[in-house]
């Protein structure tokens, strides 16, 4: 299983991912969780700048350019390596978010961002991608510490980044689950071990 957790931040996606875990771990499975970017070196270096204000404006391409490196080689090897020795796989952010994110929140060329993500990762796409979805607002209420830099964009850009993601599940509705981030914690949990029980 290649499971991919994307949404909004402060949606609840990270705490879903490790209750997934979880749940894999007690069934006597054994999954590889990691993030994007982030979890080799050149990710964490990347996510480093990426998220920190001091980084100042870049460009959408840019920023779809830089998040895309840090995939290519994630996937090369960290998921493909994994899958192939079969086991689980849970991400925290797909190239979905660089869709959401890059081009419906930014601009960037929606197809053509489209297309190089494809190339990047070799054509690997996860078997569910799990979207609990709420509120900008209510996300930006559950955030603590300071925005980052995505965050810092402010409330309109979040905005076009949720409607991004509902676009890309309603576009692809039978690998995408979105679940409701404003129901109790347990309730989210629960539907989304039910999503990952029936593909399983």
């Amino acid at each position: 299983m290649f499971i991919a957790f994307e949404g909004i931040d402060g949606c609840g996606k990270s705490t879903l991912l490790q209750y997934i875990a979880e749940r894999l771990r007690a069934a006597g499975r054994d999954p590889l969780c990691v993030r994007e970017p982030g979890s080799t070196p050149l990710g964490e270096r990347v996510r480093d700048a990426l998220l920190d204000p001091a980084t100042g404006e870049l460009t959408a391409w840019t920023e779809v350019c830089l998040f895309t490196a840090c995939r290519a080689e994630m996937v090369s090897t960290q998921i493909r390596p994994a899958l192939d020795m079969g086991r689980d796989v849970l991400l925290d952010r797909y190239f979905y978010s660089t869709l959401a994110y890059q081009s419906y929140g930014a601009g960037a060329d929606l197809e053509a961002t489209r297309q190089l993500q494809l190339e990047a990762v070799g054509g690997l796409l996860p078997d569910l991608v799990l979207l609990p979805d709420l509120t900008v607002k209510t996300a930006d209420g559950r955030r603590s510490g300071g925005d980052d830099r995505m965050e810092a964009k402010g409330p309109e850009f979040l905005q076009r980044v949720r409607l991004g993601f509902l676009d890309l599940a309603a576009g692809d509705a039978d690998r995408w689950c979105v679940l409701d981030g404003d129901a109790p914690p347990a309730d989210v949990a629960a539907a989304g071990w039910d999503a990952v029980s029936a593909k399983i």
